[in-house]
């Protein structure tokens, strides 16, 4: 059985997704989730890499295979397939198409994120991208929170993605943060794009982007003043430049849905979550997308 782009589309919504992203996070960080940090094969002859992304969890047995070529211009960055097998005797199930899956699964945990270390009053997003997970970031984050005004920066696109989603588009990056009660860094840098002397006392940032040890997006200053939140420890530490340079983690999303740490503690604080994805947020989307198929 095969489940193309058009057909997840169909089945998957992001409502339900994000409380079943903060489910998988809980038992991640509860220990009952079986996930490998994922392995990544560079093609470095093509300037992209090949990754594989095993996990069970939730009842759920699958793998993801995706590929991340960011120079690719007039196709997706991301590429990707996800199998799920029956876990009482390791048959498959279904393969479907994980591009779309990707995108949506990402947005959602930083939605998670966001109901969970943003000020409930906060009104301002600022999205520095203009790409897919720009969009689906847009989507997610407006269901947790109630925004007055967003405002986006591209050095590429980002007046188009501002005219298409009625947001306001900021001439720099620096424009589009100062002031903003919550963040979103979506661009395909290697090196920092957010400084920390503009971030606002009390924000709240989903960073997603570079997800290699030798990759930065965010500054020395804001990861000394940021209280940092991953999915994570040990993909986190392991993966994101901008995790390794900061030297320590606060807490896992999953631990503070289970209340074992805590979340926003002051009104002034800077929340971080960086995020690198794991397997179980692909498998877990993979197996409510075949429910949805089956009901």
């Amino acid at each position: 059985m095969f489940f193309d782009e058009t057909k997840v589309r169909s089945l998957l919504r992001m409502e339900d997704l994000i409380p079943a992203m903060a489910d998988a996070m809980r038992d991640l960080s509860a220990g009952k989730v079986e996930q490998p940090v994922r392995l990544v094969l560079p093609v470095a002859e093509h300037k992209g890499f090949f990754g594989v992304m095993p996990a069970f969890g939730g009842g759920a047995l699958g793998a993801k295979l995706v590929t991340f070529y960011p120079n690719n211009e007039g196709i997706p960055t991301h590429h990707a397939m996800i199998m799920l097998f029956r876990p009482e005797t390791g048959a498959p199930l279904v393969t479907m198409d994980g591009r779309l899956i990707t995108e949506m699964r990402t947005a959602a945990v930083s939605a998670v994120a966001t109901g969970l270390l943003a000020r409930r009053e906060s009104g301002v997003l600022a999205i520095l991208g203009s790409g897919v997970q720009a969009q689906s970031h847009l989507e997610a984050l407006r269901i947790v929170r109630q925004f007055r005004e967003v405002r986006v920066w591209s050095p590429r696109r980002g007046r188009a993605f501002a005219e298409k989603f009625g947001v306001t588009a900021a001439a720099t990056a620096e424009e589009a943060v100062r002031g903003a009660d919550v963040v979103v860094v979506a661009t395909s840098a290697t090196s920092p794009i957010l400084q920390g002397e503009w971030v606002l006392p009390g924000a709240h940032i989903n960073a997603v982007g570079a997800t290699r040890p030798n990759w930065r997006e965010l500054d020395d200053s804001l990861l000394v003043r940021a209280k940092l939140y991953v999915e994570s420890r040990e993909a986190a530490g392991k993966e994101s430049g901008d995790v390794i340079a900061a030297g320590k983690i606060f807490a896992e999303l999953g631990e503070v849905i289970a209340g074992a740490k805590a979340g926003r503690e002051t009104d002034d604080e800077i929340t971080l979550y960086k995020s690198v994805g794991v397997a179980i947020e692909d498998v877990a989307t993979a197996a409510l997308v075949y429910e949805r198929a089956l009901a």
